[in-house]
């Protein structure tokens, strides 16, 4: 595509700071590819880190050659490329017959001290540099001020820096299925259990600020007081379409259709009663911090593992894994692609674990035996999401 390498070839330089390639057209080839400058002995290169399936490959190349692969790449294989330069943010669209869509934007650099080009604002262009997160230190992100994370110029609160690898964490793993979002209508989004909803706002403004989707967001908790807080600061923000209700996720009643249920940190079986609702909802996207999985740790029962399940701690960590691992595969079994990722701790737990499901609408055959059940029979147990779906 001529007018997609005219670009490439455009922002392959210093100024560049990321180019991510998605909604892949062929995903056992890649699902995405990002790249970035780097200085290697002196010399200008750009990294290029592709992703497929759970594995990453990194290369790095010149500017005109990886031009012409990242053009094979849009022409190929990605529909959406996303550039961000010091000075601007490029993005282009490629349709299914083809037609190339390109929208610039220009960046405020008076208010950007990443922008402009003297050595000061220079960016570490190292192989080996510190990670670049989405919501980066020394840029002022309003909801990040507001729930105390940043200070009004931009510098991370030394008492919230793991929150914030926290939020950059999560954002990457929603941008990773932004390609599986609704487009050209509303995306329904429920939070479950959404607490003092720093991962709350972090999601809207990074759907609706950044990625400029329309989207409509509810958080659900418990308690009144927060509900307010939130209320108060999403007004005070101007996020007219993230509001919050206070509420229990077991008897949430208040939509009939949701596109993406995010649950983080709902206590023991809470999780499954909003992983109950996410499928019945036949919800696109799925995500889950689970906590507390208590329930199979009164229920596990197996001679042949008494050895192991006699060490309370054992027994414990054991249940908490086989309670989430059954989660996984109950979604598998109601038409949804699901993983178990790795997510950075949550205040300090090591509740770490995100399920993360896709749907596809491929249920498993009605007949086939059930893997599911195998387990539960040999441990004697009877999880609560295999029960409600």
């Amino acid at each position: 595509m001529k007018e997609c390498g005219n670009i490439f070839r455009q922002v392959l330089n210093r100024e560049l700071i990321q180019v991510t390639l998605s909604n892949t057209r062929d995903a056992d080839r890649a699902v995405k590819v990002k790249v970035r400058p780097v200085l290697i002995k002196g010399d200008l290169f750009f990294q290029e880190t592709l992703y497929r399936d759970t594995q990453v490959f990194h290369a790095n190349f010149g500017a005109m050659e990886l031009a012409e692969r990242l053009d094979e790449y849009m022409d190929n294989l990605f529909r959406q490329a996303q550039i961000s330069c010091e000075t601007e943010d490029i993005s282009i669209l490629v349709s299914k017959k083809g037609t190339v869509t390109t929208k610039r934007k220009k960046k405020d650099l008076s208010e950007n001290p990443r922008g402009g080009t003297s050595e000061s604002a220079r960016r570490d262009l190292s192989h080996n540099r510190s990670k670049q997160y989405i919501l980066r230190e020394g840029e002022p992100v309003d909801f990040l001020v507001g729930l105390g994370v940043q200070t009004p110029d931009g510098r991370v609160s030394k008492a919230y820096y793991d929150k914030f690898r926290q939020i950059n964490r999560y954002l990457e793993f929603i941008e990773d299925i932004l390609d599986k979002l609704p487009v050209g209508r509303t995306i329904r989004i429920i939070d479950f259990g959404c607490g003092k909803s720093y991962l709350t706002f972090a999601m809207y403004h990074y759907l609706h600020q950044i990625q400029g989707r329309d989207i409509r967001v509810t958080g659900l908790n418990l308690k009144a007081e927060v509900i307010a807080h939130c209320n108060e600061l999403a007004r005070k923000l101007h996020y007219d379409m993230l509001d919050f209700e206070v509420g229990d996720i077991q008897g949430y009643t208040g939509v009939d259709k949701v596109d993406m249920v995010v649950s983080l940190h709902a206590c023991d079986k809470a999780t499954d009663y909003a992983l109950e609702k996410a499928v019945k909802w036949g919800a696109e996207v799925i995500m889950a911090v689970p906590c507390c999985q208590h329930e199979l740790n009164g229920q596990i029962h197996c001679d042949l593992l008494r050895p192991v399940l006699k060490y309370g701690i054992i027994r414990e960590r054991m249940a908490a894994l086989i309670t989430d691992a059954l989660r996984a595969d109950i979604l598998e079994q109601n038409g949804y692609d699901t993983q178990i990722l790795e997510f950075i701790d949550m205040e300090h737990t090591p509740k770490n674990l995100l399920i993360r499901a896709v749907k596809t609408g491929k249920m498993r055959p009605a007949g086939k035996p059930s893997s599911i059940d195998e387990v539960t029979e040999f441990l004697q147990v009877n999880p609560t999401l295999k029960e409600l779906l």
